[in-house]
């Protein structure tokens, strides 16, 4: 029988007495400050279709009876602040969020602020000797080293489990939702209740906020980075509100689209789709079919990386973009603005009675119309007039903007051939190109002659005005 020598289990035993006590400390010294949260909701009433983050307190009237829900938190400081999630305390009935102490006693809390944004809310009570956890550096954290999750799954309050961090910079775990935060990624045990309790390290510093679960026990949590959540905490508690820096463009990475990655064969970067009116970027020297390379000089590969970027940014802070441009390497300067927030008051919804067909005022694009009004006769469809196919250029029919729309130059696509080259660009009618290969267009016959000189097998990009907003299609033959 093979034994292990002396030395070598007295060593063996000396670590895993070692890591013991390790683990016991990181308990004792973060429990205190986790707190187990109860929140009374309205039993089965649906509130789906109100603007985010607007009445997270229920308006109506007292229910009779209340659903309870449980979630997790932390006190991150002596004067009562709690951080956890949204979705915690998201359409509680006002004055019903208990906040239940490791001491045994249960405050009453009230919300400080939310941000749907990063699921992050941060609540307040009132109390004597309340015990702030010690919060970390989540940059510092490394792949491989060991996290401990502290909170109340299944209603089993300070449940302690442990396991290590499997993965760093998750983003966009929520389909559609242009999530702002990257996750840290650990396989210690989170089930339904850790969410809002705080990831650990092996000092009992919290380096995350628990946030979602990839499914049941399948070893796959998220939480959110400690630096995000103290950005956060701090503007709520400071100014009930979260401000981010953006540019009001729409990016994707090179390397991430198709289109983008045959055009750009050799070039890794991130490719600016759309600049939107009215936006910081819309007014400055960046363009749509920019590939930005850099942001201050941090590469940037993936939209991602470039959101992330932006965000750490000040409102009003001017970044410097390294770009290519018509295969020229240049630098532009666009200052940050403030992220318009995405509330929108119920009352500027557009009637269901009511229905709005496109624009009048573009060439091209049929008048609106109003629907028929309930006990209204709908009128006979007219027959279509066929007309002859005007000539066109790629499957655009063309003209020049003529000073419509405010334009003096410029084509102006008129119609697009169904499955044409045009088509299969994406140009839409009411589209004004002003720029085809990298060279101005002032008329529809100066595009005409910019095509017929340039090699249409690669592509060309042409920029293109929509509806003020400013992006790019690749014409192919």
């Amino acid at each position: 029988m093979n034994t292990l020598p002396a030395q070598t289990s007295a060593v063996s035993d000396s670590l895993a007495k070692s890591l013991n006590g390790a683990f016991s400390s990181v308990y004792e010294k973060v429990a205190p400050s986790v707190v187990i949260i109860e929140v009374g909701k309205a039993p089965g009433r649906q509130l789906s279709g109100l603007p985010e983050g607007l009445q997270f307190f229920w308006q109506g009237p007292a229910p009779k009876s209340l659903e309870s829900e449980q979630g997790s938190g932390i006190i991150i400081s002596s004067q009562g602040h709690v951080l956890t999630n949204f979705h915690v305390v998201d359409e509680a009935v006002a004055g019903q969020i208990k906040v239940s102490l490791k001491d045994g006693r249960k405050l009453d809390a009230e919300i400080v602020g939310i941000d749907p944004s990063t699921d992050l809310a941060v609540l307040k009570i009132e109390g004597q000797d309340l015990p702030a956890a010690d919060l970390g550096d989540s940059d510092t954290v490394k792949v491989g080293q060991f996290a401990f999750a502290l909170g109340a799954p299944f209603d089993l309050p300070y449940t302690f489990t442990v396991g290590i961090v499997s993965a760093k910079g998750r983003g966009d775990l929520e389909a559609g939702s242009g999530s702002v935060a990257e996750y840290i990624q650990t396989d210690a045990s989170i089930n339904p209740g850790n969410s809002g309790g705080p990831l650990c390290d092996i000092d009992g510093k919290v380096i995350g906020i628990n946030t979602m679960i990839a499914g049941m026990n399948r070893g796959l949590g998220f939480a959110l980075p400690i630096n995000t959540a103290k950005d956060v905490a701090t503007q709520l508690i400071t100014t009930g509100r979260v401000a981010r820096s953006w540019l009001g463009i729409v990016i994707t990475g090179v390397d991430e689209d198709d289109r983008a990655k045959a055009y750009f064969p050799n070039l890794s970067g991130v490719l600016v789709d759309e600049i939107g009116p009215n936006t910081p970027a819309y007014g400055s020297d960046l363009r749509a079919g920019d590939v930005i390379t850099k942001v201050d000089g941090v590469p940037v590969t993936k939209a991602r990386e470039l959101r992330r970027e932006i965000l750490n940014k000040k409102v009003g802070q001017e970044v410097k973009l390294d770009l290519v441009r018509g295969g020229q390497e240049m630098v532009v300067a666009v200052k940050t603005g403030e992220q318009p927030s995405r509330m929108i008051q119920a009352s500027n919804r557009v009637s269901p009675q009511i229905t709005v067909l496109p624009d009048p005022a573009l060439p091209g694009i049929p008048p609106g119309v109003l629907a028929p009004q309930p006990g209204e006769q709908t009128p006979a469809p007219r027959k279509k007039e066929i007309k002859p196919q005007p000539e066109n250029l790629h499957g655009m029919v063309l003209s020049d903007t003529g000073g419509r729309l405010g334009r003096s130059g410029g084509a102006l696509v008129k119609d697009v051939v169904e499955e044409s080259s045009a088509a299969t660009a994406g140009l839409l009618p009411g589209d004004i190109i002003t720029e085809a290969a990298g060279k101005p267009v002032h008329s529809a016959g100066e595009l005409s002659s910019i095509l017929g000189q340039s090699d249409m097998s690669r592509g060309v990009m042409m920029m293109v005005e929509r509806r003020n907003q400013q992006t790019f299609v690749i014409l192919k033959p």
